[in-house]
């Protein structure tokens, strides 16, 4: 494995695995049996970065989530789990009652629901610290200062390490990380979004979002990343549900004339590597100027032993040129 900082503050910077595993369906959708089995090979092989959400996974049963954090929870009691393994988790997008959604009926990002929330997921997780604690969507009901002002309340007290962003606007990231800078306090400085090696459109309803642009790593993050070192993107989906081998389940937003160029340089350097398809995806990513960490979901231990592959995997500058270049 290898590891990169994520965060700048010595006092809550941390060092992750450069693979983060995804806990979004372990404890519904993934049994425990089967959920454990890839935690624990996970952390075998070095990956000490793990990521949910205290909505996860409301839409399997109807109800509000937390399954997975629960799930979680268990398994690190069972296995004597202490703070060498990075759990991040978010808030503001669990619904507020069962039958519910994020988009109509979200707990959102006032200063009571931050306290109150965090508080859940830390006794689910049973942490007396939340490594990593991300404000999941936006909310337009709460003044930003409020957000931001909730956030860091919690790191002052100790209970909160670094903070995150997911799903929101470049803007108001910016607007809400001037805001905190401006009063002396902590901002933002993990951003998860949606990125790969494919390209969306932004102009058509996305999977999660109406307007189809708020969960996507487009032009204007990445420009924000370069112009703010300090910050790292964490990739959520990096290998699009499976669509890079079922090319049936490509979401609709990815349905474009750029796609098949860009799955053909994918497959080309599949094959001179003898890498599979979404390792080349991943390599990408993490070989690339930019300080992005994918995200991956497993179902099974084999699928993650396909991703963990994808670390050691080196591609050549003129491989990564001819990817980057496809179009």
């Amino acid at each position: 494995m290898k590891y990169r900082t994520i965060g700048t503050d010595p006092a809550t910077r941390r060092e992750v695995s450069v693979l983060a595993l995804g806990a979004m369906l372990f404890g519904s959708r993934t049994d425990e049996e089967t959920s454990f089995a890839v935690l624990d090979r996970y952390v075998e092989a070095g990956g000490n970065f793990i990521d949910t959400s205290d909505n996860y996974a409301f839409w399997i049963d109807g109800g509000q989530g937390g399954q997975s954090e629960e799930l979680l929870g268990r398994w690190r009691r069972s296995r004597g789990i202490g703070d060498e393994i990075v759990i991040a988790t978010k808030l503001g997008a669990r619904p507020l009652a069962p039958g519910t959604s994020y988009v109509d009926n979200a707990e959102g990002l006032s200063a009571k629901v931050i306290r109150e929330s965090a508080e859940r997921s830390r006794e689910r997780l049973g942490v007396e610290k939340l490594d990593l604690l991300y404000a999941h969507i936006e909310d337009h009901t709460v003044p930003l200062a409020e957000t931001v002002e909730g956030f860091a309340s919690l790191v002052a007290e100790g209970t909160v390490g670094l903070l995150g962003v997911s799903n929101h606007a470049i803007w108001r990231v910016e607007r809400a990380r001037a805001i905190a800078a401006a009063a002396g306090l902590p901002g933002y400085e993990v951003l998860q979004y949606q990125h790969s090696h494919l390209r969306a459109r932004t102009d058509v309803p996305g999977d999660l979002f109406p307007d189809g642009s708020l969960g996507h790593a487009g032009a204007d993050l990445l420009g924000y990343l370069r112009a703010e070192p300090g910050l790292t993107l964490v990739a959520y989906s990096p290998l699009l549900k499976g669509a890079y081998v079922r090319p049936d389940v490509l979401p609709q937003d990815y349905d474009h004339p750029g796609t098949p160029p860009r799955l053909e340089a994918l497959r080309e350097i599949a094959r001179e590597t003898g890498a599979t398809v979404n390792q080349v995806v991943l390599a990408w990513q993490l070989g690339g100027e930019l300080p992005v960490i994918p995200l991956v979901g497993a179902s099974s231990v084999g699928q993650l032993e396909e991703n963990l592959a994808a670390v050691d995997l080196e591609l050549s500058a003129e491989q990564r040129t001819r990817l980057d270049a496809a179009h």
